[in-house]
């Protein structure tokens, strides 16, 4: 009867394909209901002279105009620094930042009333870029420094150094549900708000704040998402204080749901970073030192850009074994809207700078990039070539047998003898293929946030309810949570059903982020159950001992199985009780069927002020060869083929693990080829809907995907030694550019192309018209040593 390791449909999936899974714009109209919309800032930066609101409220069918005045509370938040604003008071950060909340009888109407608030302004030069931001010295936060060993000895005595600058951009999170948010009141002032969110505790806290309330007064419930990416773990929170801003003051239920294009002009999204690099190496391609100084777009307020930079540091090694290292991280502050949390959260912006550098490595010495980075590979076991720049030792993993097993399943070898024979007689177009790896660290990096709560209701027909603070936005969770709980009580899945997740229930709970949503909410359920599950076997030993006086009262023996409560000592089966008769049976007894659970990831500690710690409880890792073909006159790209290894451990549901690494990779090929965001000069987004901004299609997967699971005995820790899934494969979506970069050297034998990240059709013609029109440069290594990484940023802050 085991469900754990069969591949159950998602829990979801009829009324995801029927319209019967109900998201916030799907639920039936209350009585009184109003639509609320907003009028956004005019300018990207300036300063807010004057708001009329009065055409507006003159207008047919509305309720009410509100600014920044009618709030009760406060009108700053932010998850680490309290320096954004629910609405601009005097001073604009970004253009749309939501200045008047406006709420009226119809969509409609709340529409027309917004275009008639008139703002005057005085509009000021924006920042709109890292390098205008390094320039002018604007900055979220400190400087952060992770660093191990002598670098500068390195530098001085390597065989070879080399240095550059990677760019990669950012993303939209582009999740089908726009931000969406319902806010009912209810008695002396409490509200309850339904909302399309990652985070109910931080919604919980943000509408109390902007309210003057209580955390008590204000109840945040999710059943589910469309979607999340990481877009609606802290930018859900306007939404949804307008909302409760609008209930308050008019006493009437109101409802917003962006539409796709006000979406994507008012939240954050991945942040772009550009980073200066420099690296030391011998004659093998071996890693000797890197120095990496990397500068991310944080936007106009802090949001969790601090956090996201973090991890980016954390990951600057991925699967590789850094000797000397020295990472300086900054986050800039720029006039566009506060960039967030994204699938990866800052790690794959990490992981391409490094696989770049591996990548130039191999070109510089004629190696193939493969074997150099098997020789930087981390060695489990191996004490010299095991531990972190920060500190934490990588153990139990299996990163040199998925090398080795993923080069002969895809036949690595002969296909790039096959390319190369291809791009030196072909002149129309130029293949390129590359494997990379990824070492993903599964916690929050804030040790607070690893820990997780549960509710379990064992009901008197064996029924079982669960709730958790994790939140459903199609990954799974839930799916893989009731399975849990189903073969912990030894039942059907049918028998159990995961409920909305409600601050109510499940109380300062983390957000559903960092891949941990199962691991952390997973265990909470299961904590609950053997509470459940000890009273229910001291009940169930003193049945059993009554009715067979040979038997002695041993609650360790007592077997939840196959649907049935039984004692491991009698073979008749005869004497098992069906769960559901048993539970009825306890509750007659005064059997306590419900309990809390908790569960906080141990071992997890990182001091950021030091940079060293361990701030994961393990890593989820794997590698993908990927084969592209790009046109030499057109630059467009081809996937031709991915193969992808992963170590997940065993897999509660393969059917949606396998989906969760599909959608992972391919989301992550987007973001290394086809996603690109455009502004306008004065910070106007012109990539705002899928006939602008170019999402992976049909036509953009692999024409051959191979996707397969290498198993590993070393790992046992966890939730039934399985590991998490939802961010690492995105990051493997870099093999794909990487082929675009080898498929350049192939174009241009001797140089080195600096490809930007995203690879798309105009940034590969690009290069491969300037490899093909400059003279042949000296190899990287020739050079003498590089500039530093601090002398370019002192050229930026010369131009201010």
């Amino acid at each position: 009867m085991a469900s754990i390791g069969k591949a159950l449909p998602h829990d979801s999936a009829a009324g995801h394909v029927t319209g019967g899974a109900h998201y916030i714009e799907d639920l039936p109209r209350l009585e009184g209901e109003l639509w609320v919309d907003f009028v956004g800032a005019p300018t990207a930066a300036g300063l807010v002279r004057s708001i009329d609101t009065k055409p507006a409220l003159a207008s047919p069918g509305v309720a009410a105009v509100l600014t920044h005045a009618d709030l009760p509370g406060v009108n700053h938040f932010g998850p680490i620094f309290h320096d954004e604003l629910f609405l601009v008071e005097d001073r604009v950060h970004y253009l749309g930042q939501p200045i008047v909340v406006v709420a009226a009888e119809s969509r409609e109407a709340a529409r027309r009333a917004a275009a008639l608030v008139k703002i005057d302004y005085t509009e000021e030069k924006p920042v709109l870029s890292i390098d205008e931001a390094i320039a002018a010295g604007s900055y979220i936060g400190p400087t952060r420094v992770i660093a191990r060993g002598d670098s500068d000895a390195a530098f001085a005595h390597a065989p070879h150094t080399l240095s550059g600058v990677f760019e990669s951009g950012g993303q939209e999170q582009f999740y089908f549900e726009s931000q969406a948010s319902l806010a009912i009141p209810s008695e002396a002032g409490q509200i309850k708000v339904l909302c399309s969110t990652q985070n109910p505790t931080e919604t919980q806290a943000v509408v109390a704040e902007a309210l003057g309330l209580r955390l008590h007064e204000v109840v945040c419930e999710c059943k589910r998402m469309g979607g999340g990416f990481g877009g609606k773990e802290t930018q859900s929170a306007i939404p949804a204080v307008m909302t409760a801003l609008v209930a308050r003051h008019t006493g009437r239920p109101a409802r917003i749901v962006l539409t796709k294009d006000a979406d994507m002009r008012l939240t954050g999204k991945r942040h772009p970073y550009k980073t200066w690099y420099k690296a030391a190496f011998d004659d093998q391609g071996m890693l000797l030192a890197v120095e990496l100084e990397v500068y991310s777009d944080g936007g106009a307020f802090a949001d969790l850009s601090t956090s996201v930079m973090e991890r980016t540091m954390l990951h600057a090694d991925n699967a590789y074994f850094l000797p000397a290292a020295k990472i300086t991280g900054r986050v800039c502050r720029t006039n566009l809207p506060p960039n967030t949390a994204f699938r990866g959260f800052g790690g794959p912006q990490g992981i391409a700078v490094i696989e770049n550098i591996l990548q130039e490595i191999a070109q510089t010495l004629g190696r193939d990039a493969l074997d150099v980075r098997r020789a930087n590979l981390y060695r489990d076991g191996d004490p010299h070539r095991s531990v972190t720049p920060y500190g934490q030792i990588v153990r139990d993993h299996v990163l040199p047998e998925t090398f080795d097993q993923l080069e002969a399943t895809s036949d690595y070898r002969a296909r790039l003898a096959q390319i190369e024979s291809h791009n030196a007689a072909n002149r129309l177009t130029v293949k390129g293929i590359a494997l990379s790896a990824v070492k993903f660290g599964i916690s929050f990096t804030t040790k607070f946030l690893n820990q997780g709560n549960a509710l379990v209701n064992v009901y008197t027909d064996g029924s079982i309810q669960v709730s958790t603070g994790g939140t459903e936005m199609g990954q799974g969770l839930n799916t893989k949570v009731r399975q849990l709980v189903a073969d912990e009580f030894g039942v059907e899945p049918e028998c159990v059903l995961l409920m909305t997740t409600s601050t109510e229930k499940s109380h300062n709970t983390s957000p559903t982020a960092a891949s941990a949503g199962t691991d952390l909410n997973g265990a909470a359920a299961l904590d609950a159950c053997r509470q459940i599950k000890q009273r229910m076997a001291e009940y169930a030993a003193s049945r059993f001992a009554s009715a067979d006086a040979g038997l002695v009262h041993a609650p360790e023996h007592v077997v939840f199985e196959d649907g049935h409560v039984r004692d491991s000592r009698i073979a008749d089966p005869s004497h098992a009780i069906p769960f559901g008769r048993f539970c009825g049976d306890a509750r007659r007894e005064r059997v306590d069927l419900g309990a809390r659970g908790f569960f906080a990831t141990p071992g997890v500690d990182f001091n950021r002020e030091t940079g060293r710690g361990n701030p994961f409880f393990y890593y989820t890792t794997g590698a993908a060869v990927a084969e592209v073909t790009i046109d030499r006159f057109t630059g467009d790209l081809t996937v031709d083929r991915i193969d992808l290894l992963m170590d997940i451990g065993r897999m509660i549901n393969p059917g949606i693990d396998r989906g969760q690494v599909i959608g992972g990779l391919i989301q992550g090929v987007g973001w290394c080829t086809t996603e690109e965001l455009r502004y306008t000069p004065k910070g106007a987004l012109l990539t705002t809907g899928p006939t602008t901004y170019k999402i992976p299609n049909i036509t953009d997967l692999p024409k051959v995907l191979n996707v397969d699971f290498i198993d590993n005995p070393k790992h046992t820790l966890n939730v039934g030694r399985s590991k998490a899934v939802g961010e690492p494969p995105l990051m493997l979506g870099i093999a794909v550019w990487l082929a675009a970069k080898h498929a350049m050297s192939q174009a241009s034998p001797g140089k080195i192309a600096k490809l930007k990240l995203p690879a798309t059709g105009e940034e590969c013609l690009m290069c491969l018209t300037e490899l093909q029109s400059k003279p042949l440069s000296p190899s990287p290594s020739q050079n003498g040593a590089p500039h530093t990484v601090s002398a370019n940023v002192q050229r930026l802050k010369g131009k201010k």
